[in-house]
């Protein structure tokens, strides 16, 4: 058969299972976009790449397969590295398929040209320059490989125009890229760990993204319960154990909860699954859990020891660590130790019902009109914290959030894409006045793909996590954190075709709240908050977990 490198592309696309592709086209794609007219995927044209990066990371997040993204040449490839790098920390499946000039131009600083390839080595799992039309029969289906096996991660494809219109002939398709099996640990590792665990008088299970990435949620929270293991979560392992589960303790770090990094100071054994010991999540690493033995299990080899030592590593898949490791485990009553950690949760602050104006009061009202199981996103701030700190998760991927680069204008067009990959489902994304006009243009995507999204704005005028930094640890000088311009995001909304509420205005609020919530199509909520509101608990940047700055009763 004949075909030319688009068609070739596009084709592999088809039989990996791929059916939308969210980007920009250039010149440098444009003969990859004359073969998607005749293809079966549906292309969204989004309004910035970054856009097309988060949609890509929004179908990934929920579906846990590899989203895939388009950009030119030049700055249609830059404009996607920040979503790029965003997937890499997140370990984020997905393939970025960029164009690039044609291969007598490249090193010759021509027209829309940059070094896609040397950009992307150190925020991708792997990359490709392809150099011929014949390539792409083997790069294609590799790509998909590498970006689902493993840890999963981004992987970038960048193909020069003369390589998407050059023809050749060849004798049949290969075969879709398949996930590679996970490495299996090595009985003694098991064996071993089973010892520690059923040794331990005080221990504790601290979870990540890791966890729903091996896809084992179930059996992390059979292991917690036959054995009376407090379970602590990252920001990524939220929703890996059901929130009013007895046994989870919260999200540990920096905006953890002080009886969470209160009970890890007195943990004899931490089993550290599918994390990475991020500063975030431990605070000052040589003061997290002193008194503890560390057993580490992660698939990615590089991550063991890389910020703590180990007492045991276990460098293999999550999954078949805890599946291997439940008959092993002894089925212990800890009673001394689940009633230190009541005696700890006792101390926190008491929470009260919040009115609808406070930002506690409206996620407490989301969380009770979507119910469980709604997916949640958001974009990065203070906003992000409370909602990671008091919405009731569940389920795996059902919060969205940007995790380890921490990236603003994130919640918007990955609400897009989640909401692609769960038709019929409504989802809702918390955002800040900061926040959203970073890809506030997604709002013309969504207008056209008119999917049920509703995106609720905590406006405050400010960054506010920055304003709280600056207050807290810079004497209070407030420097370039003060909005002077703010939009009225409801009448922007209206703009682009959207329904717009400011619940400010409204004389019933929380009816108005409920009415974004429902219905068909998206909706922008506008949610004016008090901007000297924090974000408490916090623990201040180098210090310990244990050295906790509480707030005041309202802050809770």
């Amino acid at each position: 058969m004949k075909r030319t490198g688009a068609q070739i592309i596009t084709t592999l696309l088809e039989r990996q299972g791929v059916t939308s592709i969210a980007g920009i086209p250039g010149g440098a794609t444009l003969p990859l976009y004359d073969a998607l007219i005749e293809s079966k995927i549906n292309h969204i044209l989004t309004r910035h790449e970054q856009g097309a990066g988060f949609i890509a990371q929004g179908q990934a997040r929920i579906t846990g397969k590899a989203g895939v993204c388009l950009a030119t040449s030049g700055p249609g490839a830059t404009n996607l590295l920040t979503a790029i790098a965003d997937a890499r920390l997140d370990s984020i499946p997905m393939v970025a398929i960029t164009g690039q000039v044609t291969l007598p131009m490249i090193g010759t600083d021509a027209f829309q040209e940059v070094d896609t390839y040397g950009l992307t080595l150190p925020i991708t799992k792997h990359n490709f320059l392809v150099r011929s039309t014949e390539e792409l029969l083997e790069v294609i289906p590799e790509a998909f490989s590498i970006a689902e096996s493993g840890r999963p991660g981004p992987v970038c494809v960048d193909i020069p125009k003369d390589v998407q219109t050059a023809e050749i002939e060849f004798d049949a398709w290969p075969e879709p890229g398949q996930k590679i099996p996970p490495m299996q640990p090595e009985p003694s590792d098991i064996e071993a760990l089973a010892a520690m665990l059923n040794k331990a008088e005080r221990p504790i299970l601290y979870v990540g993204g890791g966890i729903t990435a091996a896809h084992c949620c179930s059996e992390l929270q059979q292991l917690a319960r036959q054995n009376n293991i407090p379970v602590a979560c990252t920001l990524m392992g939220l929703g890996t154990i059901p929130a009013d589960d007895p046994l989870f303790l919260g999200m540990l770090g920096m905006h953890g909860s002080r009886s969470t990094n209160y009970a890890l100071q007195e943990a004899d054994l931490l089993l550290a699954i599918g994390v990475r010991f991020d500063d975030r999540a431990t605070g000052k690493l040589e003061e997290f859990c002193p008194d503890a033995a560390i057993a580490h299990v992660d698939i990615d080899r590089s991550e063991i020891g890389k910020l703590r030592a180990t007492n045991l590593s276990v460098a293999a898949d999550a999954g078949l660590v805890v599946r291997q490791l439940l008959p092993l485990t002894n089925r212990a009553n800890r009673a001394e130790w689940l009633q230190r950690i009541a005696e700890l949760k006792a101390m926190d602050p008491k929470m009260h019902r919040h009115e609808d104006t406070h930002p506690l009061g409206i996620i407490e009202r989301v969380s009770e009109i979507m119910g469980e199981g709604s997916v949640i996103t958001t974009d990065v701030g203070q906003h992000q914290m409370w909602v990671a700190q008091h919405y009731p998760f569940r389920k795996p991927r059902t919060l969205l959030t940007s995790g380890g680069l921490g990236t603003m204008g994130f919640g918007l067009p990955t609400a897009i894409g989640a909401a692609m990959a769960s038709p019929g489902k409504r989802v809702v994304c918390f955002s800040g006045d900061g926040s959203i006009l970073m890809n506030i243009q997604e709002l013309a995507t969504l207008a056209d793909l008119n999917l049920p999204v509703t995106v609720i704005i905590m406006n405050n005028h400010h960054l506010g996590l920055v304003r709280q930094q600056q207050e807290l640890f810079y004497g209070n000088r407030i420097n370039a954190s003060r909005f002077e311009t703010v939009p009225d995001f409801a009448a922007l909304a209206r703009t682009f075709g959207v329904r717009g509420t400011n619940l400010g205005s409204e004389t019933d609020p929380k009816s108005a709240l409920a009415d974004a919530l429902s219905g068909s199509g998206p909706c922008i909520v506008d949610m004016p908050i008090d901007h000297v509101r924090n974000v408490y608990p916090m623990v201040p940047p180098g210090a310990a977990n244990y050295q906790t700055l509480e707030g005041a009763a309202h802050d809770y």
